[in-house]
């Protein structure tokens, strides 16, 4: 055994020379493996083998190292003493064979040797200390060993260190190489932690009596050394080593000793940082020194402290890297040094820090107020006298404006609350400080990124926020300090981004106050003047909840407040609050800024504020209320929506107020104070006055009155005057809020004061400013006249109350929609203007008809005639270039449609609709696309309201019905898609209104009229066809609904419709006077000799559509007399056919009867002819073609033309098998037939011509493909098409290759679709069998053969005739004849699986005889036979399977290795559906199953995913008959199809059930394994190995001797050489786990 594990070793180790790293890991693997079962052996084996071979490269040496230390580590407590004495030995010498260091190679053996110290650290020690002699420098890893000794054994290095020290001290001298010098720093460094964790943990040390001054001169000597001779050396890895090491040893130096070196050892030290970048280390180092001077007392410090602090405040100063993590370790290390010192000497410190809180640097302020917040926290004791003196020197950094400053302050003032100092005076401006940092703005968006180290306002403002709101929920000695001090910052508007904490702050607050002191008032008035008043707190907190989501949601939170103080606010306010304000909160938290409509929550805070002041319901309080509003307004300039909103308030609470004095003395002054200039706030203004005229509509209106007679309305002013100083611009501004004023008063005054004061106090005031120019005053002037009119109306509702001024103020409208330029929309002036016209139309009296005609005109022209909007123009939304925005479009569109609306309502007539139609007739009928647009869809929207408001009391003619039915028709082809909808919508809605007009009910629906909606999609898309149908559709509709009365109208209007600007719609009235002649055909019947010919020369002549409809109507009516002659006229048409010969052949499709005698001659014509003819190349030796005849071409051509018009449907439903089988097998006889060579010229240009018609393929096979398509589609099986299309069926159909494929596909959509149709294609398919051409038998084969796989061929007793005709198949000489009778015999298992018993011996002779198919070179009739019978088997008799089945199994086992992966999947299969029958026969075919056992668990890797399904089916299928249940288990849950597996741990479970159950199989497995070593797939030969491996693994003892080693090492070690690193890594694996059978 012993030479079997040293063999495998070997091998291993010889197999470290890999150069793949991943392979040299597995090696390593290996090699860890074998030394967990032999680890003395493996050991041993390793020491010998690395002797041996001692040139080899340390790479490798390193590998095998490695291991030896995983090795020891694992097995480091049964280690015997012996084996760990060669380890010792061999890395001793391995570190210490090359003088030079050779860091991978000595570290791995330094590693060794340090894992065995763990235990052995006598022995190691012992072996080590040999190459460790006075006065002679030893090898740099000798020292490092001893240094990682001293880190990973403390216990049982310490001991050793003052023999090394006293060995040592002399050698430090003699280093004279960096890395030596290096070496020793580390080793004195590690020496010291050492010594002090020792000492530290006496109580577990094995020698307690070991002591600091043990090493105290030993290590004094070498900080001589270090310091004296080495710190100042030049490289500067070597300073920071010493200086590392100082640190360290300064524990352990003798106390005076180390006070007499301070003051040289301090400065030396602080000298280095000038010298270094990476600073840490020195950081440590002093901070080390520092700690242990002050240990002992030292008084050096003293003198040295400003040096130290000089020098360590530029260290905190300079900004940290959050990359680079020692420059945060450094940061630290700086911060305990600043502790350690404020801890001794705190006057000093803060003498040092505070005058640096001035310095203009922002560093310096910013790392000093770092070191005051670590000592604040660090030093409590000491800096609790020091409170006030640090307060006061905080002044100037509340006042730098810094941002990384005050992030710094805001730290500091958080340990500050923390300790007791805002509770000092002077901590309010701490606080103020705190505050106005959460009101910081946000930063200005940026295009590129801040720095990550220069925080922004946004940073600075979120921990200020947070800051505030841990002081105020956390701290609780914060209480008395925030409140109610805060409440001092909620009115100040500066402070507005900070409400949301403040508010939460103070709700916190004053739950906790409530607890102390129950409901009584909160806030102590009488202990802070500062304090906001009630009223201006309720006034601050409910105009800002206006905006509940602005400020990080501030709504909630002011509405928390306010509820949380209204016993403070006002007693009789708790109820009221403690029932609405929460509803309020939960309101706002519900919903979304987006979701939340902001006029409805205003209205509902207006009603809690009216709510309120009925509550109090007291007029002092009121007043004073009201009055302090006012003084807010203009802390909100700059805050428009906010400030709107205050106004509605102040609006809202002068109507609650009963002074009238206070009231007009209110009004007045908001009039004077009001900030014209700011459009924004006229909506408030105008708000306040309209709501205070609720109940002071007097009042209002007098002071308004008052305000226009006033000196701001004059050029000459007084001197005194307030408005003295505004512009002529500024009074227009003026004049515009006033007029706004004027109609919000209107709208909201009660209804029962506002008529007698309309005229005479409102509109005279604002007529006066008609004349103006200014587009503001203009639009105030519209809005508030369109305000006034809708409150007069909803006045009147009961009354006859006349506006007298509403023809002027009509007019008025009509001229400022007049003055706006036609080629631009820049204002809503029109709409505003026809808004308000459509309210005064409404008022009495009525217009006249010229008021009435120009307001229309003036309306339409405004609108209809404004150029097309460009979508990039207007892509962003504002308009840009574009003439006018979308948005304002659409709203000026919508107000002028619901204008005339208004104007047909008030003449609900015939002669009105007529009126309106004579305004819109030339905007219909405009030759400019837009124009038509728009008006056909004012149309649609008219008719469709004058319908819908008809109420005919006696029936009446609808007089001039065919005029306006003739202006929309032709309108349905109108080239803009949009027009031809809304002009089906008008005819619709005209034919609707004859109908009511005839006496009809308007509930009532017409069937054909209905039919007009379902059109309408027929014409979104412009396509010829569609077009043409629906227009003729609609024309019938016309037809059969028009009186007689109007039917000449129509026609006349109609051919005046003929000259129409649009193509289109010339088209359409086409389609309706062919309609109406279509009637009287017989007069055409003189002229039917001369038609065919004129037709022709006329479409070529002329290309428009109605030629083209009234040429097939002509085609149609011939064809029905004279059939024959028409038939062959076309025929004899030039191939390709033209657009106009296809038109006329289509229009033959009209009539069934007819349709049929057509198609039954055309079929003749294909049949009548050979298909094709051979013809040999010209060239001698050229290979023959075959030429298609033309007249079965033609013939062809002309049936899909026929059967593409959907009138031929009935007739080809009658000749639907005769048609089937003819084009089935004229689609067959065509594959790779070629054209004629005098048509193939035509073929290339009618391929490149742009018409649909001329452009179809004329190549026999596609036309032919084309033919049948459309025969499906028109005979009733377009299911079948589409089947057949979406499986790519009729692509498969025209290439050679793979024609079979594609009638496979085809037969299949067939039994699905259309069965019923089987019966007579099948009876005319048979005999085709046995046709003379080949292409005809595949074609009937594979139809026949796909239709087997359907049930509905037993369903239609049509199997027995079929199966025979398979049958017969069997010795056709075209092989794939032979293949797909085979398929098809193989199909009755899905198709019949009943039937499959009766014929099982017949149908299993079958597939034996393909499987044994001599003539099969390629295997494919084979493959095949196993495919069905793999369906077959399933429902076979078991006495008809079990005579075959080991012939069966025996035949396809050599496929389970095929190169072709269908052989392999399909045998694989088939062997899993045979294991269902293999109980009669259960030892012999077990026998195969371990045969291909191997074979079918190593192609789980198989490169292609459809064979490692069938691996997958077979083991599921094989596992029941192997006799182990777990190995079952496993196969059935582990190998399904939709689960993925992973492979390793799947053979891994697999090999340990078969070692279990079959152990006396392992010599037969891993034979059968090392066949699949020379696999050409990667993966499957990777996969042999790692299942041997797995086998090993798992086999008992005894058994292992079944296996020739020598044999299997001598494999593996081959397969080892193997090119990819993924078989080697599977190797070096297996050769690792093969120990268990050595």
């Amino acid at each position: 055994m012993e030479a079997r594990t040293r063999r495998l070793a070997t091998t291993l180790m010889d197999a470290t020379t890999d150069k793949e790293p991943l392979v040299q890991e597995q090696i390593y693997n290996a090699l860890c493996y074998l030394g967990e079962a032999e680890p003395e052996e493996i050991l041993h084996c390793c020491d010998e083998y690395l002797r041996q071979h001692d040139k080899l490269a340390y790479p490798h040496r390193v590998i095998i190292l490695k291991a030896m230390e995983t090795v020891v580590k694992n097995n480091i407590s049964s280690l015997d003493k012996s084996t760990a004495k060669v380890v010792i030995f061999l890395a001793s010498n391995e570190m210490t064979k090359s003088k030079e260091v050779v860091w991978e190679w000595q570290q791995a053996a330094s590693n060794v040797l340090v894992a065995v110290g763990q235990r052995f650290i006598n022995k190691v020690m012992e072996e080590v200390l040999t190459k460790f002699q006075p006065g002679i420098l030893p090898h740099y890893f000798v020292m490092q060993t001893f240094s990682n000794l001293a880190v990973s054994n403390v216990f049982g290095m310490v001991p050793f260190l003052n023999s090394i020290l006293g060995t040592m001290l002399p050698m430090l001298g003699m280093a004279k190489q960096d890395h030596m010098k290096s070496v020793f720093c580390y080793a004195l460094q590690h020496f010291s932690e050492s010594i002090q964790e020792y000492v530290a943990n006496l109580d577990q040390a094995p020698d307690p009596t070991v002591r600091k001054d043990t090493f105290c001169n030993e290590i004094f000597s070498a900080y001589e050394v270090l310091f004296n001779s080495w710190l100042q050396h030049r490289e500067p890895k070597l300073r920071l080593a010493v200086v590392e090491a100082l640190g360290a040893m300064s524990y352990l130096m003798p106390g005076e000793k180390l006070e007499e070196q301070l003051p040289k050892l301090i400065p030396a030290v602080l000298s280095l940082y000038k010298k270094h970048t990476e600073t840490f280390y020195i950081s440590k180092s002093l901070c080390q020194i520092l700690e242990a001077s002050v240990d002992i007392g030292s008084r050096s410090l003293d003198v040295q402290l400003d040096a130290l602090m000089g020098t360590l405040h530029p260290q905190i100063c300079a900004p940290s890297d959050p990359a680079v993590p020692l420059t945060i370790k450094n940061h630290t290390e700086v911060l305990r040094c600043f502790t350690v010192l404020a801890c001794s000497f705190p006057d000093r410190v803060l003498t040092f820090l505070l005058p640096k809180l001035e310095s203009s640097s922002e560093r310096t302020r910013v790392g000093t107020l770092l070191i005051m917040r670590q000592i604040i926290n660090s030093a409590p004791s000491q800096m609790e006298i020091k409170k006030p003196f640090i307060l006061s020197s905080m002044k100037l950094p509340l006042q730098d404006s810094n941002n990384k400053v005050r992030r710094a302050v805001v730290q500091v003032i958080s340990a500050m609350a923390h300790h007791g100092y805002l509770e000092q005076p002077g901590g309010e401006a701490m606080l103020e400080f705190l505050v106005r940092q959460c009101a910081l703005p946000s930063d200005a968006p940026q295009k590129q990124l801040p720095d990550a180290d220069d925080p922004t306002s946004d940073s600075v403002r979120s921990i200020s926020v947070n800051t505030l709101l841990l002081l105020s929920t956390t701290v609780d000695r914060m209480n008395n300090v925030l409140w109610p001090y805060l409440l001092e910052f909620v009115t100040p508007v500066q402070f507005t981004n900070a409400l949301t904490p403040i508010c939460k702050s103070l709700m916190h607050l004053s739950v906790k106050k409530r607890e102390e002191g129950g409901n009584t008032s909160l806030i102590p008035y009488d202990l802070n003047g500062n304090l906001p008043s009630p009223h201006a707190l309720t006034t601050r907190l409910l105009v800002v909840s206006s905006r509940p989501y602005t400020g990080d949601g501030r709504g909630a939170a002011a509405l928390r407040l306010l509820h949380a103080l209204c016993c403070s606010v006002h007693p009789a306010l708790e109820q009221l609050w403690s029932k609405r304000v929460p509803l309020l909160v939960e309101r706002i938290e519900e919903n979304t800024e987006k979701s939340l409509h902001p006029e409805e929550w205003e209205e509902e805070l207006l009603l809690l504020l009216q709510e309120t002041l009925a509550a109090i319901s007291d007029n002092a309080w009121i007043c004073h209320f009201v009055t302090e509003m006012c003084r807010q307004l203009n802390g909100y300039n700059g805050f428009p929506a906010e400030k709107n909103f205050l106004y509605k308030c102040i609006g809202t609470t002068l109507g609650a107020c009963v002074s009238k004095e206070l009231v007009q003395k209110q009004l007045q002054e908001l009039l004077e104070t009001a900030r014209y200039n700011e459009e924004a706030e006229w909506e408030g203004l105008a708000s306040c006055f309209g709501m205070c005229a609720i109940n002071h509509l007097e009042e209002t209106l007098a002071k308004l009155e008052d305000f226009v007679r006033s000196d701001v309305f004059k050029k000459s002013v007084g001197l005194f005057s307030i408005f003295k100083d505004r512009s002529d611009h500024e009074v227009e501004k003026i004049k515009s809020a006033l007029i706004l004023c004027y109609g919000f008063v209107a709208a909201h005054a009660p209804r029962e004061l506002l008529l007698s004061r309309v005229e005479a106090d409102i509109l005279r005031n604002i007529s006066q400013y008609f004349s103006t120019k200014d587009l503001t005053l203009k639009l105030c002037l519209i809005r508030s006249v369109a305000m006034v009119s809708r409150a007069v109306r909803g006045s009147t509702k009961c009354t006859d109350f006349a506006l007298g001024r509403k023809a002027e103020l009509v007019a008025q409208m009509v001229e400022f929609i007049k003055a706006e330029p036609l080629d631009s929309m820049r204002t809503p002036v029109r709409q505003w203007a026809m808004v308000t016209c459509t309210h005064l139309v409404l008022l009495e009296p009525q217009l006249n008809d010229p008021d009435r005609t120009e307001l229309t005109d003036a309306c339409l022209a405004g609108v209809l005639a404004l150029p097309p909007l460009d979508p990039l123009c207007d892509r962003d939304g504002d308009g840009g270039d574009a003439p006018y925005s979308e948005e304002l479009f659409a709203d000026t569109f919508g107000a002028l449609q619901e204008l005339l609306r208004t104007l047909l309502q008030r003449s609900l007539t015939p002669h009105g609709l007529q009126d309106m139609f004579a305004h819109l007739g030339p905007w219909i009928k405009s030759s400019k696309q837009h124009e038509r647009q728009r008006a056909v869809e004012l149309s649609a929207a008219l008719l469709d309201f004058y319908l819908g408001r008809l109420n005919v009391s006696t029936v009446v003619p609808f007089y001039n019905l065919g005029v306006l039915i003739a202006l929309f028709s032709p309108r349905c082809s109108d080239s803009v898609g949009s027009v031809r909808q809304r002009a089906v919508d008008c005819v619709y809605s005209l034919l609707y209104i004859q109908l009511c007009y005839e006496g009809f009910a308007r509930d009532h629906r017409d069937e054909m009229v209905e039919g007009l909606k379902a059109l309408k999609r027929g014409l979104e898309e412009p396509d010829f066809t569609v077009l043409f149908r629906t227009c003729t559709n609609i024309a019938m509709v016309i037809g059969k609904r028009v009186p007689p009365d109007q039917l000449m109208s129509l026609l006349l209007a109609m051919f005046e419709g003929l000259a129409d600007p649009d193509k289109n719609c010339s088209r359409a009235a086409t389609v309706m006077i062919n309609a109406l002649l279509k009637e009287r055909g017989a007069v055409l019947q003189d002229k039917v000799p001369d038609i065919m010919s004129i037709i022709h020369s006329k479409l070529q002549e002329v290309d428009e559509e109605h030629v083209r409809k009234a040429a097939q109507q002509t085609v149609y009516i011939l064809a029905a007399q004279h059939t024959g002659v028409v038939v062959s006229s076309l025929l004899g048409s030039t191939l390709p056919f033209d657009s106009h010969t296809c038109a006329m052949w289509r229009a033959l499709a009209a009539e069934p009867g007819l349709t049929a005698q057509i198609l039954e001659q055309l079929l003749e014509k294909v049949t009548g002819d050979v298909p094709y003819k051979e013809s040999r190349a010209f060239l001698l030796g050229g290979s023959s073609e075959r030429v298609a005849t033309p007249l079965p071409m033609a013939a062809t051509c002309a049936l899909h033309e026929i059967m593409s018009a959907p009138e031929s449907g009935p007739a080809v439903l009658g000749l639907y098998a005769p048609l089937f089988v003819t084009l089935l097998l004229r689609v067959s006889c065509t594959v790779g037939v070629q054209l004629p060579k005098s048509l193939q010229g035509r073929e290339r240009k009618s391929s490149s011509s742009s018409n649909a018609a001329t452009s179809r393929s004329l190549q026999p096979c596609s036309c032919a493909v084309q033919t049948l398509r459309a025969m499906l589609a028109r005979g009733g099986s377009e299911a079948v098409a589409a089947a057949v299309g979406s499986a790519g069926g009729w692509e498969l159909m025209e290439n050679p290759e793979r024609h079979h494929e594609g009638i496979a596909v085809l037969a299949g959509s067939m039994a699905r679709h259309a069965g019923p149709r089987l019966p007579l294609i099948v009876k005319s398919l048979i005999p085709t069998l046995s046709s003379a051409f080949d292409s005809q038998r595949v074609t009937a084969t594979a139809f026949l053969a796909e239709l087997l796989s359907s049930n509905v061929v037993n369903d239609l007793m049509l199997l027995e005739g079929v199966m025979d005709s398979m049958t017969g198949r069997q010795k056709d000489p075209c092989l794939l004849v032979r293949v797909l009778a085979l398929r098809g015999l193989g199909n009755i298992a899905v198709g019949a699986p009943e039937k499959v018993h009766k014929h099982g011996a017949k149908l299993l002779a079958s597939m034996v005889n393909g499987m044994d198919d001599r003539d099969d070179p390629n295997n494919l009739v084979a493959l095949e036979a196993m495919t069905s019978l793999s369906k077959l088997l399933e429902h076979l008799e078991e006495r008809d399977v079990q005579a075959m089945l080991l012939h069966i199994a025996i035949r396809i086992r050599p496929f389970f290795d095929s190169e072709q992966p269908d052989l392999r999947r399909s045998s694989i299969v088939l062997f899993g559906n045979l294991t269902k029958f293999s109980e009669g026969d259960c030892e012999a075919f077990f026998e195969q199953i371990l045969n291909g056992l191997v074979t079918l668990l190593l192609h789980l890797q198989d490169p292609k995913p459809e064979v490692v399904r069938a691996c997958k089916f077979a083991l599921r299928m094989c596992g029941p008959n192997m006799g182990c249940e777990g190995l079952c288990d496993m196969f059935l849950n582990h190998l399904r199809e939709d689960r993925s597996l992973h492979y390793g741990e799947f053979m891994n479970n697999v090999c340990k059930h078969l070692m279990q159950s079959y152990p006396e199989m392992l010599n037969r497995l891993v034979l059968t394994n090392l066949f699949y070593f020379k696999s050409t797939w990667v993966d499957i030969r990777a996969a042999a190995p790692m299942f041997i491996g797995f086998l090993v693994l798992h086999v008992g003892e005894d058994h292992c001797h079944q296996v020739d080693l020598e044999q299997l090492i001598s494999a593996l070690n081959l397969l080892l050489k193997d090119p990819v690193p993924a078989v080697r890594m599977k190797v070096a694996e297996t050769l690792g786990r093969l120990v268990r059978i050595l």
